[in-house]
């Protein structure tokens, strides 16, 4: 049950991130999604899906990670995933949406 509550909190924060960030930006319809080596946008995406993309990928790969073990499709006395893991994992999808505010941030400035 620890790693379900981990799961939900990382996906939490990364919703809460989120929605603070659609408040600071609500005067931008479209959002950079990717970017060239050079810094030039590559393509954009409205603004609800270009925030909400990273805190519903982190949903899909938790519950991807999570469904063996909660169904006990593999070795049921060992999960597949353990908690220092699935923090890392969380971790990472937290500096991943960190980066990409401060990209956008970057390129809605000019600074780029």
């Amino acid at each position: 049950m620890t790693l379900v509550a981990t799961a939900a909190f990382f996906s939490l924060v990364l919703a809460g991130l989120a929605l603070r960030a659609n408040t600071r930006l609500r005067g931008q319809p479209w959002l950079p999604m990717q970017w060239w080596f050079d810094g030039q946008v590559t393509w954009s995406a409205p603004r609800a899906l270009a925030l909400a993309f990273i805190p519903a990928m982190s949903v899909v790969v938790f519950a991807i990670l999570l469904i063996p073990t909660l169904t006990r499709l593999l070795r049921p006395d060992r999960p597949p995933v353990d908690l220092p893991g699935l923090m890392a994992i969380g971790l990472l999808f937290l500096a991943i949406q960190q980066f990409h505010f401060w990209m956008i941030s970057r390129t809605l400035s000019g600074s780029c």
